[in-house]
């Protein structure tokens, strides 16, 4: 069931560029510690199911290079990270420190279809920029640098992920404190 966050006649403003961008270097830094648990509970599962001699054997020889079912793993684990939190309250810690919120435009928080189409149209534009990077070498800052902005640049207080999703990233109020 939807979280009301605000009344449908209240519109709270878009989240400055600034916000964003610190809302994902802050969320950023804590992917990467998920993806850290997630890969050693799933290198623990693997060793143990495969064995660990002949695991170890496979570590050493480089014949785990690229393991899709980890890809798929980290992929769904990020997915069900950013998703329990942005259906649940609008926010991760990040946006909690930047007082930011994912929601609707009537106030409802975004289901689990919004919260899936945003981290895939934020997944795709960061392949591409990566894969187009990998290629230019040197003018890897004209591509990535760009996309990353485009990605989340609020245009007319939408970014491409809002738009994706049907949903916007508005600022919080402060909270006054009452007596």
């Amino acid at each position: 069931m939807p979280r009301r966050f605000h009344s449908d006649d209240e519109l709270l403003p878009p989240a400055t560029f600034l916000k964003r961008l610190m809302a994902v270097v802050y969320d950023g830094l804590i992917s990467v510690a998920v993806l850290l648990v997630t890969t050693w509970a799933y290198t623990i599962v693997a060793g143990y199911l495969i064995g660990w001699e002949k695991y170890e054997q496979m570590a050493e020889s480089g014949t785990i290079k690229a393991d899709p079912v980890l890809t798929f793993v980290l992929f769904f684990v990020l997915y069900l990270f950013f998703g329990y939190f942005w259906t649940k309250n609008g926010q991760t810690l990040g946006m909690q420190v930047w007082r930011i919120r994912i929601q609707n435009l009537n106030g409802l928080s975004v289901s689990w279809t919004q919260a899936l189409r945003r981290y895939i149209a934020a997944a795709a534009i960061l392949f591409v920029a990566l894969l187009g990077a990998y290629f230019l070498n040197s003018a890897t800052l004209f591509v990535t640098i760009p996309a990353i902005v485009a990605l989340f640049y609020p245009i007319n207080g939408m970014s491409l992920t809002d738009r994706a999703s049907g949903s916007i990233v508005a600022s919080v109020p402060k909270e006054e404190k009452k007596p």
